[in-house]
């Protein structure tokens, strides 16, 4: 039987420190603010909405909302990240993705100040995940993973990690953050020849190929540790991961479940890049 790697025990860990940061900050009369940008209402983006701002407030970081009609003008996007940009009260904003059809969703996120883009839609915060230099931040998904690889006490440096996808958004910039901590990087994707070879030579693999189940037993060595960052509705109203959660766990040797992985970890993590924007913004160390 796996070891079980439970997000919520990372995210009350995380939480504990940043609410030592949150004293910090009060003591200084500072409140981290994080604005949450949602044009239209998808189901999805109205849940992640819920669990990051339940997160901040529990935390004492202040949550603006601000809500766009889904046939609303570029525009009027561009007016509302500008509004943004311009309010010293506004440390970080989370632009909710995909945008409705219609809308340019390149020069909206290109259109957020760096310093207050707190889950890396810009290019200038991807720039500084690649290159350790500039303004921003991870992406919250990504950083969630080596959250919970640091908790659980894993070693990174020398390790073999392969990364299953390759997305701006997890794939591309988990496998950065893993560098920058001495792991040895494999990333693959839909082209990858044999991926269940290149998957089971791994010590450390992080299944984000954004597919129900894409991960097998015949990806699986024994003992390995496994990162599902995937999230998907089954035909019964349940959930599951990247992985198959049955026919994987008897083989590995530590897993995440889904639910209760790393997106129990993610929205922690933003709230701490919001406390973390307040505080360089206000010149204060943590």
């Amino acid at each position: 039987m796996a070891t079980i790697l439970s997000g919520k025990a990372v995210a009350e860990a995380l939480h504990q420190r940043l609410a030592r940061q949150m004293q910090t900050l009060a003591a200084a009369g500072v409140t981290p603010t994080l604005a949450i940008l949602r044009v239209g209402e998808r189901p999805d983006d109205l849940a992640y909405e819920r669990g990051a701002a339940k997160r901040c407030e529990k935390l004492g970081v202040a949550v603006r909302r601000v809500t766009l009609a889904a046939d609303c003008a570029q525009e009027e996007l561009m007016s509302a990240i500008r509004a943004v940009n311009e309010d010293a009260g506004i440390h970080g904003c989370l632009l909710l993705r995909p945008l409705p059809a219609g809308l340019d969703e390149r020069a909206a996120c290109e259109a957020l100040r760096p310093e207050k883009d707190v889950d890396c839609v810009t290019g200038a915060s991807l720039a500084r995940v690649f290159t350790g230099r500039g303004a921003g931040y991870p992406p919250c998904t990504a950083q969630a993973c080596l959250e919970i690889l640091d908790h659980y006490g894993c070693v990174l440096d020398g390790q073999r990690v392969t990364v299953v996808g390759r997305s701006l958004v997890i794939g591309k910039p988990a496998a950065m953050l893993l560098l920058a901590r001495n792991a040895t990087v494999t990333v693959c994707h839909t082209h990858t020849m044999d991926l269940a070879a290149e998957c089971r030579r791994a010590d450390v693999l992080i299944a984000a190929a954004g597919k129900a189940g894409a991960i097998g037993p015949e990806c699986v060595s024994h003992g390995q540790i496994i990162i599902d960052v995937g999230i998907h509705v089954t035909e019964d109203g349940g959930m599951c991961g990247d992985v198959d959660y049955p026919a994987v766990e008897p083989l590995a040797g530590a897993i995440t479940p889904v639910p209760g992985g790393v997106g129990a970890v993610t929205s922690t993590v933003l709230a701490g890049h919001v406390i973390r924007a307040a505080a360089d913004a206000a010149g204060i160390a943590l």
